[in-house]
């Protein structure tokens, strides 16, 4: 926070990945995250579950994953740009703090079954 009005100071997207635009995980906008609990040890020690040594940021994903989120969810409910959150995500899976849950549709063609879910529900709004 800066400044007698107490407005949230910005930063760019950029400074927040360091630059990088690349991530070690598969996530599209529909790959499920949730956070991975603490165990009752690793609690104490890190304050009750506090995520220490992290940025903001980072922190807020730690616990908007709390309940199952798609990246998607994670990037709208932070107002973050989709890129930036891809990479704070792999980042948090590669410290063990996330896990990232695959999207059942490896060979990069979407799932039919899927697809025709989604189009029937479309249809029923």
């Amino acid at each position: 926070m800066r400044g007698d009005g107490r407005r949230p100071a910005r930063v760019r997207p950029y400074s927040l990945t360091g630059g990088r635009t690349r991530f070690g995980h598969v996530l599209l906008v529909e790959t499920f995250v949730a956070a991975l609990e603490a165990s009752p040890e690793r609690k104490v020690l890190t304050n009750g579950g506090r995520a220490r040594g992290l940025m903001p940021e980072m922190r807020a994903i730690v616990e908007i994953c709390r309940r199952m989120r798609t990246v998607a969810e994670i990037s709208a409910l932070l107002k973050m740009p989709l890129g930036v959150v891809r990479v704070l995500l792999s980042d948090l899976a590669d410290q063990g703090k996330i896990r990232v849950y695959g999207t059942g549709h490896g060979t990069g063609q979407p799932d039919r079954a899927l697809l025709e879910r989604v189009l029937s529900g479309l249809r029923r709004l």
